[in-house]
């Protein structure tokens, strides 16, 4: 039977059973008030009908409460409007649970990027020769991060699993008792978590996805795609940030750090105990129950070991090998394939289970530079900050020593040894892998490199088993990066360390503050030329670069489809490792069920393979389209630099946005803002904040302000054509364009139309909806596509889904905005009942964006 087109997959899978099962839910009391359910439609009509004639929000949910609850007490209105909340937050996790129950039936997960599509490819075009000697050396990483861009807590999570299982069996009863359940359970927490909490959080995930679809995936590439009998690359890593990520968070302590190691290896071993107790059912031999036996007793005992082990990785690997040639030789090779699943998980996971890394500010080591180096053996000189550049690097070359927390008093100098220390310590206990990296935020030259490469010496590791990992974010510090790197290229003393680190060094790229600073076609575009400048200068100096890119979640933030990214690279960028971060509703969305875990590792993947192998030189620029990509991100960085400094920019969003809210809610451990100035300052913004209130505003100006603009400038320079030649012939490009046009798919100005005739703000708004029209008008024009995300129908009926959703919720959002504009500045009873209602429907607003990366 020919199979459905996408859209009407989605449609029939998720969009109709939502209809269904929704309608169940909203008969469903959860709270003291039977007809919450009931009327939650009826308001969510008036909000439509109402934006659909240009009414503001707050005339839309007064013309609800006079029809519909004219006999009520203002209080009685106000616990209403809670109680839509929580419905619309509960309708939210319904359709994640529907929509995750439908992955496989949606995507084709035998399609275009998944692991048989590579292997027939490689077949159809002859290279199997070339994709046997790729996978030698890909390697692909998504790193977790607790950054808050989500809000559900464990229990929910749980819920929309056992939701999902029970959508897919469409057993209504059972889905019935779920959302009962779901209506009990709280979605927010009174206290914020702390950094424990988040990684326990994202452990589940890794317990409970990671360690399947990874093993799957492997098992599929040693079995089924060209490789050596003697295969040991671990192509899939997943990194760590929780308890390790310093950087602006007071609450990551040596202590939190050391836990949350342990935390990962006794998950691991959990894993391999339940696996041993699998295969011990089924390996009932003999010469070989014994040994399964005394391996199964050895990890279930590392469970709850603290300090280092007696034996490592390989001596597991060892072991199961011992008993595999046992079955192979004596028993027929009975499950055999079961224990080389397991020897495969060995291997990716290690006793580690994720590799954590080591993140802080580089100005915090300013902060803490001199009263390290107090304590340097050789003669460090005391004017080194009076030194020129040189001579400081040969101050640095010479340094050794091994300080303890106990030897100095000033609590960031104490932080600092403390984490630097903590790396020596969880490689002894876990293996190296287990935290192996440096991350030096705010990397502007390579001073900030070499000082915390002999910070590192200074604590005790005098030859580090660590990679030092510059992290370049502003538009200037890309531009600079290479020549930076140049420079620490050429230091006898760092070469000396990269060749001990197999002459590999990683480089970060942040997206997050690049988009925040420079704008979105700015910085993808600074990202991808630093790349270029930095893949030629390591070649140069005969270095493996491995590029880890902060691409967030949100396309504002560097995400979108990333996979799409990563297959246009070209041959002018190094990529034989695929690295980035993934946080919040992306780990939900992307990595949330085995199915789409697996998928999506598979389509990293195969951008990998298809850029290398396939598409290398095509995705290379010509040197004209890459005049025409500098005219456009120069002409939108202008045009954002311009907004930026515009003189409501700041006040617009600190009165007119959500951004004060974010540090009223308690949905991460680290502080909302840099910074303890009470005054706003765009330096002190936070991306997540920055980005997430634009989002609350459904005006997502990150994503696409400067695009319309730039095109426009090109359009009047008579250089359309330039431009129409770029989009079709450079897939980063395109892929630019798509993902810009999903930040203007989820804008919606009629929410805040109203502002336009604001005495204060108007012009600024007029100003941004203007953008905002020029960038869509612009880009279906290019695009030759006669709506927003026209190639991608299925993704786009996700995003309007969410969006119809959660539109009651943004009303009343803004409802409660606008009331505490016009309140007075006394009624402090008021203010605190409407604050609230502004805080609490950012979690459902946030959750329902899941598909935003």
């Amino acid at each position: 039977m020919a199979r459905l087109p996408k859209l009407q997959r989605f449609e029939n899978e998720v969009a109709s059973k939502y209809q269904i099962f929704n309608g169940i839910f909203m008969t469903l009391p959860f709270d003291n008030i039977s007809n919450t359910g009931g009327l939650l439609p009826l308001f969510h009509e008036i909000c439509k009908e109402g934006f659909k004639r240009q009414k503001n929000p707050t005339e839309i949910v007064d013309y609800f409460y006079e029809r519909y609850m004219r006999d009520t007490s203002q209080e009685e209105r106000e616990q209403l409007l809670f109680r839509f909340i929580q419905y619309i937050e509960r309708q939210v996790v319904l359709f994640d649970a529907i929509e995750d129950a439908a992955f496989a039936t949606v995507q084709n997960l035998d399609g275009r990027g998944t692991l048989r599509s590579i292997k027939e490819e490689a077949q159809a075009l002859k290279k199997e020769s070339e994709l046997a000697a790729y996978l030698q050396e890909l390697k692909i990483k998504p790193v977790l991060t607790a950054h808050p861009t989500q809000f559900y807590p464990g229990s929910v999570l749980g819920i929309i699993n056992d939701l999902s299982t029970a959508v897919n069996r469409n057993d209504v009863r059972e889905v019935k008792l779920l959302l009962s359940q779901l209506g009990k359970t709280p979605f927010f927490k009174k206290e914020k978590p702390t950094p424990f909490d988040e990684a326990t959080s994202l452990v589940w995930y890794l317990e409970n996805i990671f360690y399947y679809a990874m093993g799957n995936i492997y098992d599929y590439v040693t079995s089924n795609l060209p490789v050596t009998r003697d295969f040991q690359n671990a192509m899939i890593e997943v990194g760590f940030w929780p308890g390790g990520d310093r950087d602006g968070n007071p609450f990551v302590t040596t202590q939190i750090t050391l836990d949350v190691a342990q935390k990962l290896r006794s998950t691991i071993f959990k894993n391999y105990y339940r696996d041993l107790r699998k295969l011990g059912r089924r390996l009932t031999f003999k010469g070989v129950e014994q040994p399964l036996k005394q391996l199964e007793i050895k990890c279930y005992q590392a469970i709850t070991e603290t300090g280092t082990l007696n034996f490592t990785a390989q001596d597991l690997q060892e072991e199961l090998q011992g008993i595999k040639r046992t079955v192979i030789d004596k028993h027929n090779s009975l499950f055999v394939e079961e224990i080389n699943s397991l020897i495969n998980k060995i291997h990716l996971f290690g006793i580690h289970f994720s590799s954590l890394d080591i993140r802080q500010d580089s100005s915090i080591h300013d902060q803490v530079f001199d009263k390290l180096f107090a304590f340097a053996k050789a003669n460090f000189p005391e004017n080194y900050s009076q030194l020129s550049e040189e001579e400081q690097l040969k101050a640095l070359a010479t340094v050794r020593a091994d300080i303890q927390e106990s030897d100095v008093e000033d609590e960031y100098t104490k932080r600092t040894i403390g984490s630097i220390r903590a790396i020596k310590t969880i490689q002894e206990r876990n293996g190296e892998r287990a935290c192996h990296r440096y991350i030096i935020s705010n990397t502007q030259n390579i001073l900030h490199i070499m000082e915390a490469y002999a910070m590192l010496k200074l604590c005790g590791l005098h030859q580090p088993a660590v990679d030092v990992v510059p992290l370049f974010e502003t538009v200037p510090d890309l531009i600079h990066a290479p020549n930076v790197m140049r420079k620490l290229y050429s230091n006898k003393e760092y070469r000396d360390h990269l060749s001990r680190r197999d002459q590999q060094q990683h480089i970060m790229l942040g997206f997050s503050d690049g988009t925040k600073d420079g704008g979105y076609l700015m910085a993808n575009w600074s990202i991808y030329k630093a790349k270029e400048a930095l893949t030629s200068v390591s070649r140069e100096f005969g270095i493996d670069v491995v590029f880890f890119d902060g691409r967030g979640g949100p396309p504002a933030r560097g995400g979108g489809q990333t996979h799409q990214f990563y297959a246009s690279m070209g041959s002018k960028i190094e990529s034989k490792q695929i690295q980035l971060t993934v946080q919040g509703q992306t780990i939900s969305s992307k990595f949330g069920t085995l199915d789409s875990c697996q998928y999506n590792l598979e389509q990293l993947l195969s951008s990998g393979v298809s850029n290398a192998i396939y598409d290398n030189a095509a995705n290379d620029f010509s040197d004209q389209e890459s005049k025409t990509m500098d005219a456009l991100a120069q002409y939108s960085y202008d045009a954002y630099t311009a907004f930026k400094e515009h003189p409501k920019f700041l006040p617009y969003l600190e009165n007119m946005s959500t951004l004060k809210y974010y540090a009223m809610t308690n949905i991460g451990s680290r502080p909302s803002k840099r910074g303890s100035s009470s005054e706003l300052q765009f330096k002190d913004l936070r991306a997540i904040p920055f980005v997430g209130s634009w989002s609350q505003l459904k005006q997502n100006v990150p994503g696409f302000y400067g695009v319309g603009t730039a095109l426009q400038k090109m359009e009047e320079d008579g250089k359309w054509n330039e431009v129409q030649e770029l989009y079709k012939h450079s897939k980063f490009f395109r892929t630019l364009l798509d993902n810009s046009m999903m930040s203007l798919t989820k804008s919606f100005f009629g929410l805040t139309a109203y502002m336009q005739t604001d005495a204060t703000y108007g012009e600024f708004w007029k100003m941004i909806h203007a953008e905002y029209e020029r960038s869509k008008s612009l880009m279906l024009k290019l695009s030759g596509m006669k709506e927003l995300m026209e190639n991608e129908p299925a993704g786009k009926a996700s995003i309007l889904a969410r969006e119809d959703i959660v539109l009651p919720l943004l009303t009343i959002q803004q409802y409660a905005l606008k009331s505490i504009q016009e309140m007075p500045a006394d009624d402090s009873k008021q203010r605190k009942v409407y604050e609230r209602l502004v805080t609490r429907s950012l979690y459902g607003n946030i959750n329902a964006s899941r598909n935003s990366a």
